[in-house]
């Protein structure tokens, strides 16, 4: 499955075969089954997940029980929490395969180690960032704006 993301990485940046084998020797691949949990709330959040294979589903409880779906991280795409990992704090979220899947993980520290090795790495993760960003804020104004039909045809 490292494949998956040594092509994703290739269609980005330029990356040596070097580079690669560093990245590749720091990455854990798990296989989750349909409805197993990458994350729950309440735990702490060390990891940056890169969606190789499946489809994957952030979401929270409310206190009455409702389930309230962030977003779906499909192939190639990154999935996490952010706040969690940023702060060291407890999960407000749940991460669930909705399919079998496959994620590649990266615990923050050897992501780190891969930003000072590989600064178009770097580079790379920090695009994402500002483009995730954006695309936040197009969710919330869409789910201030919108309606339900608007909705699902954005989404």
């Amino acid at each position: 499955m490292f494949e998956v993301f040594r092509k994703y990485l290739a269609d980005k940046i330029n990356v040596s075969q070097a580079d690669l084998a560093f990245i590749e020797s720091v990455s854990v691949i798990r296989r989750l089954k349909k409805h197993q949990f990458l994350l729950n709330s309440g735990d702490k959040w060390k990891l940056n997940a890169f969606v190789c294979e499946g489809l994957l589903r952030k979401f929270s409880i409310d206190e009455k029980g409702q389930e309230h779906t962030v977003y779906f991280a499909v192939e190639n795409w990154w999935t996490g929490d952010r706040e969690s990992l940023m702060n060291d704090t407890s999960s407000k979220y749940n991460i669930e395969a909705l399919d079998d899947s496959v994620v590649l993980l990266i615990h923050e520290d050897n992501f780190q180690r891969i930003f000072e090795k590989i600064p178009h790495f770097r580079d790379l993760v920090n695009s994402i960032l500002q483009k995730s960003l954006n695309a936040a804020h197009a969710r919330i104004l869409a789910a201030i704006m919108s309606t339900a039909e608007e909705k699902y045809l954005f989404f």
